[in-house]
């Protein structure tokens, strides 16, 4: 559901594919995963693969906040919100137990596991605001930016550039920010134990998914239906659209294997401003004097390979997962000609994105979808400031000739 120019072209009949695209993505995939193994070693490869994963199915479900947090909040439709709400009930009915219990029990591997549990404080009230309202600008969340730039959406790639650029600045700011007013990281599983932190989260999901089902029926009378399938069978795996419900469960279900693989759920803004840093200190910005890059796990993953970086490795994934999904949907279709408004939307998203995720310890991957999974008190909170962000940005979208709310 992120705003994108990938069906400016319609999908082919039958099981016809952009071959150039579709075989020069499926190489570049095998070559990346082969180079991730032999610079890192195979459980980096792994994730990579997962990353590949996440982005074919992102892309053949147009997988984003994005839309479908504009789509409710102009035409009063919760379809993909719902969705959304069910795909983090599903990981939270994992993850709360499984943080509890803790690694023996919690990874196969064998390996410590952490969740995506950060304070409550300002700093998440200002970043997911400034987040929200980035991403109605530039057209795309964290993961919707990265499945799109694959799917080859030139203004994508310019809100994706200065996402870094925002990111990077973020990791400067951020201690100054830890300075004001907040409350330790907050677990519901370790406040009210499994069950009750398992309660606590589907109550919430529930309510909010009662409530986008009672606005949207006074709205229109009924819920939307969810609309017939284009394709059947093995065509549509190919070609998509992938049925929303499945495909969140489908996410649900990989963002549980990241947990067990990595040690940590599924996020994305990190890479970003640790790309950004990289460029940084290469144009000789002493970015490893900054206090953010001498904490102890940013310093590490500074001072390594970006290669060792899961996030980072994850990201390219889905880059190249959802180019390799679009060629074989015979959609994709590279567009340079975007209006110059537009442009300067999306330099702005991007820039208040990169920041805001990273004030607010993560963008709707990290601090939404994987926060309120983990049980953290600041997904929750990240989820209200960031819708309220969405909708001043829905209002916004106008000014730069876009689609808001309609009179």
């Amino acid at each position: 559901m992120s705003e994108t120019t990938l069906s400016a072209r319609p999908a082919k009949p039958g099981f016809d594919f952009d071959r150039g695209p579709a075989l020069v993505t499926a190489i570049l995939f095998i070559l990346a995963g082969v180079a991730i193994a032999q610079a890192v070693d195979l459980h980096q490869a792994v994730l990579y693969g997962l990353g590949g994963l996440l982005g074919v199915s992102l892309y053949h479900a147009s997988f984003g906040f994005t839309g479908g947090w504009r789509r409710f909040s102009v035409e009063k439709r919760g379809r993909a919100m719902r969705a959304q709400l069910l795909m983090v009930g599903v990981a939270a009915a994992a993850f709360i137990p499984m943080l509890a219990l803790g690694s023996p029990l919690g990874s196969p591997l064998g390996n410590p596991i952490v969740g995506a549990v950060a304070p409550v404080g300002t700093s998440v009230l200002i970043g997911a605001f400034m987040f929200g309202l980035g991403m109605q600008l530039g057209g795309g969340c964290g993961s919707g930016t990265l499945f799109t730039v694959g799917g080859g959406s030139a203004r994508m790639l310019l809100t994706l550039v200065f996402f870094i650029i925002g990111a990077v600045v973020g990791t400067a700011h951020l201690p100054m920010w830890l300075e004001l007013p907040s409350l330790p990281p907050i677990s519901l599983g370790r406040e009210f134990g499994i069950g009750g932190g398992l309660a606590v989260t589907f109550a919430g999901l529930a309510l909010i998914a009662l409530l986008t089902v009672i606005i949207e029926k006074r709205a229109h009378g009924s819920l939307e239906a969810t609309p017939a399938a284009q394709h059947s069978n093995l065509t549509r795996l190919f070609h998509g659209p992938w049925p929303m419900v499945w495909t969140g469960l489908l996410l649900a279900g990989l963002n549980v294997a990241t947990l067990l693989i990595a040690g940590h759920p599924w996020s994305i803004t990190f890479g970003f401003g640790l790309w950004g840093a990289k460029i940084a200190q290469f144009a000789g910005v002493p970015v490893e004097t900054w206090e953010f890059w001498n904490w102890a796990g940013p310093a590490k993953a500074l001072g390594n390979s970006v290669l060792a970086d899961t996030t980072s490795v994850m990201n390219f994934g889905i880059v190249i997962g959802a180019a390799f999904a679009a060629a074989l949907a015979g959609k994709f279709a590279p567009k340079v000609s975007v209006p110059l408004a537009s442009l300067l939307a999306a330099v702005i998203g991007g820039l208040l994105m990169g920041y805001g995720a990273r004030l607010a310890f993560g963008c709707n991957i990290g601090a939404f979808f994987s926060g309120i999974a983990s049980g953290s008190l600041h997904g929750w909170l990240w989820f209200v400031l960031a819708f309220a962000g969405s909708w001043v940005g829905i209002a916004l979208r106008p000014v730069f000739g876009m689609d808001g709310f309609r009179k």
